[in-house]
């Protein structure tokens, strides 16, 4: 490749910027000759893709020249207006991705000209409604909402430019098209990006794809070419990483993450034209700190987040001479090089501020943006972060406090930093000791700040009228390692953490509690159940008899789900069509199984199912607030409910009761509540893996088989009415920890049974699987026939007997006469309990677990073990 021009290159830079990735790892950048020029390399902590591609002309890790920077995403855009023609481009909408790309998406729709342009957030705004969202499954914050003002942005039919900084595999965009194509269907979209790197494999997705759902898809880049990644690169970069990290100490006041490592040769910093200024390794002294009133236009949109038009565009053009000569006028006189610093999202603006400062000042000036994204940092010239910046997020972000980073700042020989940010972000935590404004004062000698209005649209009267929402924002869902030992893309848990909290109770208290009507059982915990030895080796041996059976009847309900969600399919002009549901799992028994119904959609049709665990409490309804996240990210209309199995029907009954309520009172509608269970022996919902009543492995331990998480609880003291349910996780127990174990072992069985359960499938979705409840009345026969009178207390199924002898005080069990090793781990827990079996002829169940009616600790001995009455 030839050395590409030196407007494409960070200013001064002699060595390509991703020289000591390459030598190290062995990745190899090729592909067009201005590839160098345009990318370097860096390195992250990532489960899936330890090496980061980092743009150098894109502004946000990378110093550059703002002219540079805008009329990079200005070329693409006239490339695009060149590409639809006119009429098209009259009618087109640029939309952008957060929060790399929304000042190269506004670039892009300058050159247009004519398109209105909107970019995805990260930030919920109370009170706008969302037009959509969609999940980027391979970035560190994943989920995406589109907050249109005006709803009708995205409802026409002209093309859809989406815009990003780089196309590597092309997920995110098939989730965004995916996502909007069921709403605002169209017959044309055009994909910008900076660089093309997909590699061969991927290549053909994007043209399959628009066969597929019948339009015509375009992609506009810069250049093009591929990542050639030896075999063990993921591994060898994890182990860099972490070997770096670890080596480093912190660097100065406030510095949580491991300093710049020292690279092995010396050069320019990126952005230091001709310079070789290094990183400091010390504290420097304090810069000073200027406020500058911009006098930002009124009712300007501070960027795309709700929308952003060309007559919007015309009055920024009009206002930004004024606005860069009160930032020129707060600069000190002998200014010689000067960064405009944007921050995260807020890309644009600052850009444009840049831009005029360039062109009106004799200073150099540079531009980049503050970031969410954690990468390493190394002092070597053909590196391309030396180095970085930490301070706490200073924008109360909705999924909670953490850190953020400056890249390439510190060391760079700039005489002033002007910081811009927005009023939403202009908090204490930006000015305090270890914040964002300190960090930067402690290597230049100025910081200017200045702050943009935030811009929320004016609500339209019916919203102002309607009772005020509280405005507690809801965090991001829970994810592995953090909360479960579940990877973090298997599931997000809409929980809140209540791991240090005491929640258990002894058994005999709790079953007293809540029969006498003192409590209910979602507010305590039982002891978590801690199994012998030989139980274990029951659980392990039914896993391995069991994992083929398991695993057909996982095909078979998620190719029934697949089949049975018409309004979130995609359809082609072959009549083929891929559906694109939300599983959405009853924590906790119903997320095993949906993390195995998203394996097989990846494994059958390599469909990457967005899967979230949500609470449901018997009496109290499904969570209200999980239900609002979801709505607000996702179409309630594709959410499926995913359960382990069902017993007598229940919670079929309360999650439709549940969220006919919920539709009443947040006018939120489209959710269904039919539930998707792996077993339903009591025939009380229509899409199933099975009917018959067998072991489920996962219901024979606690969290030991689920991700370490506990039963939801529910507690007035603890959860509040804008607060998530709780869970526990119990990291404690991660010595003994089957959960990953019990999914592997039965998704490794996917192979051998999909053919049969495919055809199973078939043959369900030709019957009538109408529910005829007969869980229901055997219960309800049951418990008048043994003098029980409440059905609560009786638990059919083996799923639910389980559950009674581990968490209840059971008072007997109801054996069908003849039932084999399914009933191998109940018969040992009845033995250990004290509990008698009963085996009875022609039981519609397995099994049936009864609790003790009418408990008082008295009727059970001191060990806690049932007694007759």
């Amino acid at each position: 490749m030839r050395r590409p021009a030196r407007h494409d290159t960070p200013a001064g830079a002699d060595t390509w910027s991703g020289t000591w990735v390459a030598e190290r790892l062995g990745v190899e950048l090729t592909g067009d000759e201005r590839l160098p020029g345009l990318l370097g390399l860096a390195l992250r902590r990532n489960p899936k893709r330890a090496h980061l591609l980092v743009s150098n002309v894109l502004g946000k890790h990378v110093p550059q020249v703002p002219s540079v920077v805008h009329g990079h995403g200005v070329e693409l855009g006239r490339r695009v207006r060149e590409l639809l023609g006119a009429e098209a481009a009259a009618r087109a909408v640029v939309l952008g991705y957060a929060e790399t790309a929304t000042g190269l998406g506004h670039s892009v729709a300058d050159g247009l000209g004519t398109a209105p342009y909107l970019h995805s957030t990260r930030r919920p705004v109370d009170g706008v409604a969302t037009a959509g969202g969609f999940e980027e499954s391979h970035s560190h914050a994943t989920s995406h909402l589109l907050l249109p003002e005006d709803p009708a942005l995205l409802a026409g039919d002209g093309p859809l430019v989406l815009v990003d900084d780089e196309f590597s595999t092309g997920n995110t965009v098939l989730n965004t098209v995916r996502a909007l194509h069921a709403r605002y269907p169209r017959g044309r979209y055009v994909v910008v990006a900076l660089v093309d790197m997909r590699s061969a494999a991927d290549a053909g997705r994007l043209e399959e794809f628009g066969r597929e759902i019948g339009a015509r898809i375009d992609l506009v880049t810069v250049a093009s070419g591929t990542v050639r990644l030896p075999d063990g690169v993921l591994e060898k970069g994890q182990a860099l990483v972490a070997e770096h990290e670890t080596a480093a100490a912190p660097s100065g006041p406030g510095a949580r993450f491991p300093a710049p490592v020292r690279g092995t040769g010396e050069g320019a910093h990126p952005g230091a034209r001709g310079t070789a200024r290094q990183a400091p390794t010390g504290p420097q002294p304090a810069g000073d700190l200027t406020r500058v009133d911009l006098r930002w236009p009124d009712g300007l949109p501070d960027g795309g987040r709700h929308g952003f038009t060309p007559a919007h565009r015309t009055r920024l053009d009009a206002a930004l001479p004024a606005m860069a000569a009160r930032i020129s006028a707060a600069l000190p006189e002998e200014t010689r090089r000067v960064l405009v610093l944007g921050f995260e999202e807020l890309m644009y603006a600052p850009l444009r501020l840049a831009t005029e400062l360039e062109r009106t000042t004799g200073a150099e000036v540079r531009y980049s943006t503050t970031t969410r994204s954690p990468v390493l940092a190394v002092d070597d010239p053909g590196y391309a972060i030396r180095t970085r910046l930490v301070f706490p997020a200073h924008d109360a972000p909705a999924d909670g406090p953490g850190e953020r980073y400056a890249y390439n700042v510190a060391g760079a020989g700039f005489d002033a930093v002007v910081a811009v940010v927005d009023s939403a972000a202009d908090t204490p935590a930006l000015h305090a000791p270890d914040g964002l404004l300190a960090r930067l004062a402690e290597h230049t000698p100025r910081v200017v700040l200045a702050v943009v209005p935030s811009y929320v649209p004016t609500a339209p009267a019916a919203v102002q009228d309607a009772p005020e929402r509280p405005a507690t924002m809801l965090p991001e869902p829970l994810r592995g390692p953090a909360f479960s030992s579940y990877a973090p893309e298997e599931v997000g848990w809409l929980l809140q953490d209540l791991s240090d909290v005491t929640l258990e109770a002894p058994t005999e208290e709790r079953e007293e509690a809540i029969q006498s009507g003192g409590a209910h059982y979602a507010e305590s915990l039982p002891v978590e159940y801690q199994p012998s030895e030989q139980y274990q080796q029951l659980f392990h041996s039914a896993l391995e008899a069991s994992a083929a059976r398991l695993a057909h009847a996982v095909g078979v309900v998620t190719e029934t789900v697949l089949a049975e969600l018409p309004h979130s399919r995609l359809r082609s002009s072959g009549g083929t069509s891929i559906p694109r549901p939300v599983l959405v799992s009853l924590a906790r028994a119903g997320t095993p199984v949906g993390i195995l119904m998203r394996r097989w959609a990846q494994h059958r049709h390599g469909l990457d199912l967005p899967h979230y665990a949500v609470s449901i409490v018997r009496g109290r309804g499904i969570d209200a607030n999980a239900l609002r996240w979801l709505a607000a990210h996702h179409d309630p209309r594709d959410v499926v409910f995913v359960d382990g199995w069902t017993g007598k029907g229940a919670i079929t009954r309360e999650l439709a009761q549940a969220v006919e309520e919920f539709e009443k009172t947040e006018g939120i509608t489209g959710f269904d509540p039919e539930i998707a269970v792996l077993a339903d022996p009591g025939s009380c919902v229509r899409t199933y893996g099975t009917r018959e009543d067998y072991l489920i492995p996962s219901a024979c331990l606690n969290s030991t088989v689920s991700g370490l998480i506990s039963r939801t609880v529910l507690r007035a003291d603890l959860v509040g009415p804008d607060d998530y349910h709780g869970a526990k996780y119990y990291r404690e127990l991660a010595d003994s920890d089957l959960s990953v174990a019990f999914l592997d072992a039965v998704a490794a069985r996917f192979e051998e049974v999909t053919e049969a359960a495919c055809a199973e499938a078939k043959e369900l979705l030709a019957a009538d699987r109408t529910p005829t409840w007969e869980g229901w009345a055997a219960v309800e026969r049951i418990s008048e026939e043994y003098g029980i009178h409440d059905v609560n207390l009786v638990k059919p199924g083996v799923g639910e007997t389980t559950r009674v002898l581990l968490r209840r005080v059971p008072w007997k069990v109801l054996a069908r006469a003849g039932a084999g090793s399914d009933l191998d781990h109940v018969r040992l827990l009845a033995e250990q309990r004290g509990v008698p079996v009963e085996e009875v002829a022609d039981l519609p169940y397995t099994c049936v677990g009864l609790i003790h009616p009418r408990f008082t600790r008295g009727a059970t001995g001191a060990d806690g073990t049932a007694v007759s009455r």
